[in-house]
């Protein structure tokens, strides 16, 4: 039985030798064999520890002390006896081309979905509406399967989520992950039926498909408000909007303003002239332009504070969508901003943020991602690419989407990636790794493309992401070796042996099953044993040339031995037919 050793969360590769009675360099060699470049000081966590123990084969399992769990973030649901109400926070979800964005252009009468590579939301966007004398935030969030990530934040941070579900469409499988999402975030869910003006709309139809799906919608005694919308007409929108008031209503939403302000990063780019951009939601407390606020490993002083159209404001209170200008470096996507008291305090959390992280980080390799490499083919060929997008968000989709195209024959390696414009550091990395370089949602200075072309690094640039999806598929499709079938033809028992020579055999005899085929190929069997394969030459019928002879006939063939020719009668020559294919994704 394995001896248990209990270890922290995190250790350092000197520590764990000792506890395992390890000489350090060994260790570390381990860990260079695996791919994890580490030194003596750095951490490693348990998951990894235990995987490399597997490989050194010691009778050992390592488990991490208890730790307290760190406070995550979620929806606010506030007591405070100083809590007022807040404006509901909206998401609206739903498979590809349903009509999301555009419902939402109807509802701020913009026109975003124009702007929008593909017609789809690629990035989730956030604004507040007013609608009678109340507030409304909502949130777009990307449908495109290579998106869950972010529609999962999105659901997230969602007290009411409306799944938009086209008349004619119905329902697809983006939004019953809408419907997962939603229920994980516990957020009550609306659904609006959107493009009843077209042909073919059938509300029926979808109300049937919701009930498959656990959602009783509220005439068939279920709690489930179904909306009929048109984003092109604009009908329905004014209900819509009144159902997601009525339905907050019932949460008893509140947040205390008064409190420290805190929220969380739904977006971060860079932008020239103004440094890291956050895009973030308030959730409890009023955050003020001057205030200092840590996000991860990272610092603000609130140099801006504006609304997501860019409107300066000076204050932004719960449930507010901002942009934040004044980081000392981009914040991550999905990470909780807070606000402290003064810079110093701003950059010690951040330093400590930082520490802990890279500490943690075994050169950015997670133990499952270990534990794929090990237990990966050594023959696997890699692809390897430096992807750089427009914002942390996408950054995060388009990673995560082609590590899913791994197999066991073929991977995506990422060897850079990073938010902003490719830049001279990106080109001779790409060049040093023989990488292809991905840009997703910018544009490529004339300066960069020269450079690329001299230094001979590929740059490809894509606005949609499906379509740098497709692009690495068949990268990597073009990498696997091909695909062989072979289709079984006829038998055929030889009764006679005509010539035998060194380059050719003649001989004859009776198809006892199925139908020989010409061109073929055959395997040459005596006693169900195979001798050899070899390639037929020629297939007789009588004196002529034939493609076919069926079963219980008689014919001649030659064929090429591939050795010294050794024939007997008796023998059976299994046909069959060889196809080379080029493979896929």
């Amino acid at each position: 039985m394995a001896r248990q050793i209990t270890i922290p969360e995190h250790i350092t590769v000197g520590t764990l030798a000792e506890k395992l009675d390890l000489p350090v360099v060994k260790l570390v060699g381990e860990l260079m064999k695996n791919g994890i470049m580490m030194t003596v000081n750095e951490k490693i966590d348990v998951d990894t520890a235990n995987i490399i123990i597997s490989e050194l084969d010691l009778e050992v399992e390592l488990v991490a002390e208890e730790a307290k769990d760190e406070p995550k973030i979620t929806k606010v649901i506030s007591t405070d006896k100083d809590a007022t109400a807040r404006p509901p926070v909206v998401a609206v979800m739903g498979h590809v081309d349903h009509g999301k964005t555009s419902l939402l252009d109807a509802i701020r009468t913009s026109d975003t979905a124009a702007k929008e590579a593909g017609g789809i939301t690629q990035h989730i966007s956030a604004y507040q509406i007013t609608h009678g004398d109340r507030k409304l935030t909502f949130l777009d969030t990307p449908g495109h399967e290579a998106f869950s990530a972010l529609r999962e934040h999105g659901a997230l941070l969602t007290d009411v989520a409306v799944i938009v579900i086209a008349a004619d469409d119905g329902i697809k499988p983006q939004t019953v992950e809408a419907i997962r999402f939603a229920r994980k975030a516990n957020a009550k869910i609306v659904v609006a039926v959107n493009k009843m003006d077209k042909e073919g709309a059938n509300i029926d139809r979808i109300k049937q498909q919701l009930s498959e799906h656990d959602l009783l919608i509220e005439e068939w005694g279920g709690d489930i408000v179904v909306v009929p919308v048109s984003a092109k007409t604009k009908a329905g929108i004014p209900e819509l909007l009144d159902m997601i008031l009525l339905v907050s209503d019932v949460e008893e939403l509140k947040a205390n303003a008064k409190a420290p302000a805190r929220g969380l990063i739904i977006e971060s780019h860079m932008e020239t002239g103004r440094g890291a951009v956050a895009v973030a939601l308030v959730q409890e407390g009023t955050l003020e332009a001057n205030d200092f606020i840590v996000v991860g490993s990272t610092y603000a002083k609130v140099r801006n504070l504006e609304t997501t159209d860019a409107r300066a404001i000076k204050t932004a209170g719960p449930s507010t969508p901002v942009q934040i200008i004044g980081f000392k470096a981009m914040p991550e996507f999905g990470d909780e901003f807070y606000v402290v008291k003064n810079e110093k305090e701003a950059r010690s959390l951040a330093a400590t943020a930082a520490h802990g992280k890279s500490s943690s980080s075994q050169s950015g390799m997670t133990s499952s991602e270990l534990l794929r490499i090990i237990s990966r083919k050594t023959s696997v060929t890699e692809f390897n690419v430096l992807i750089k997008a427009d914002v942390q968000g996408s950054l995060t989709s388009v990673a995560d989407s082609l590590k899913s195209l791994d197999t066991d024959e073929v991977a995506t390696r990422i060897v850079g990636s990073g938010v902003g414009n490719i830049t001279e550091n990106d080109i001779l990395m790409a060049q040093t790794t023989d990488a292809i370089i991905y840009g997703f949602h910018m544009s490529l200075s004339s300066d960069m493309k020269q450079l690329a072309h001299r230094h001979n690094v590929d740059i490809r640039m894509f606005n949609i992401i499906y379509e740098l999806i497709d692009d690495v598929r068949a990268e990597l499709g073009s990498r696997l070796g091909p695909e062989v079938i072979d289709t079984p033809a006829g038998r055929l028992v030889i009764k006679g042996i005509f010539r035998t020579t060194k380059d050719e055999v003649i001989c004859g005899g009776e198809v006892t099953k199925g139908k020989l085929v010409f061109p073929a190929l055959a395997n040459h069997l005596r006693n169900d044993e195979l001798l050899e394969t070899v390639e037929i030459v020629s297939l007789k019928r009588g004196p002529q040339d034939t493609k076919e002879v069926e079963k219980g006939e008689m014919c001649g063939m030659s064929y090429k031995p591939s050795d010294k020719p050794d024939i007997e009668e008796g023998d059976h020559f299994e046909f069959f037919t060889r196809e080379v294919k080029e493979r896929t994704l």
